[in-house]
């Protein structure tokens, strides 16, 4: 299997678990895979008043830094500017949030608040 499909059946595994982690963690997952003419969001989920929209990042060493290392400026503001997208002509009546969840050594690192819009 060509690295691209490797790396891309890993994405969509970490996806799987982030969901899965999310739903046992309370919360409604709203969206999976949004396209925005921003870029594609992950997650969006929301737990009460809060809606995150959540990048997951998988990996399965960390050779290249740990997960969250690879969400820089430029996908913090695909995030932000797809979110403001998704609630364009919306009342907004929930607190949003942008969360990272790292899928990463057999475990789930979720970062609530990792960047801000």
């Amino acid at each position: 299997m060509a690295i691209k499909g490797k790396k891309r059946r890993l994405g969509f595994l970490g996806e799987r678990r982030a969901v899965k982690y999310l739903k046992k963690s309370g919360y409604e997952v709203i969206e999976r895979n949004l396209r925005t003419p921003f870029g594609e969001v992950d997650i969006v989920a929301s737990k009460g008043d809060i809606t995150a929209f959540i990048e997951v990042k998988t990996r399965s060493d960390d050779l290249f830094g740990r997960p969250n290392e690879a969400v820089r400026a430029d996908r913090q503001k695909r995030y932000i500017d797809s979110a403001r997208f998704y609630y364009s002509g919306r009342e907004i009546d929930c607190v949003i949030r942008f969360d990272i969840i790292e899928v990463y050594k057999g475990g789930i690192n979720h970062i609530e608040n990792a960047f801000t819009a």
